[in-house]
């Protein structure tokens, strides 16, 4: 799936090779919906909890003026997220049982720069 904006497919690259050096291995890009998109699906395996199914929302601006990344996703954002999240999991049900959605902040310097990148995990609460 193309992404129209280029600031955007910008910070999800960089969001992608973040999230691989943390050891998430990426499973898909931009899966689409009627009623909603998610930008990374991921699986992350850890020691304690084994592999979980991991949605991640990215977000990416070039200074804070309208508000951070992370406050540009809106209660309606999460909900639109965790309804796409469980259609993805219905089709595909031999990924890991264990959910969750996290969130990738990337702030741009000169547009063009990662000046800072975030994750942070289980935005949703469940």
């Amino acid at each position: 799936m193309k992404i129209a904006n280029p600031i955007a497919k910008f910070g999800e690259d960089k969001a992608c090779e973040y999230l691989k050096k943390l050891g998430y291995k990426i499973v898909e890009r931009n899966f689409r919906k009627g009623y909603g998109e998610i930008d990374i699906i991921a699986i992350e395996e850890t020691e304690k909890d084994g592999k979980i199914l991991v949605f991640i929302e990215v977000k990416t601006r070039t200074s804070d003026s309208y508000g951070t990344p992370l406050e540009a996703i809106t209660y309606w954002k999460l909900k639109e997220i965790v309804k796409t999240a469980q259609f993805y999991k219905m089709i595909h049900p031999k990924l890991p049982e264990s959910l969750r959605i996290d969130a990738v902040s990337v702030t741009l310097l000169n547009g063009s720069e990662v000046e800072k990148i975030e994750l942070t995990k289980n935005i949703s609460g469940f």
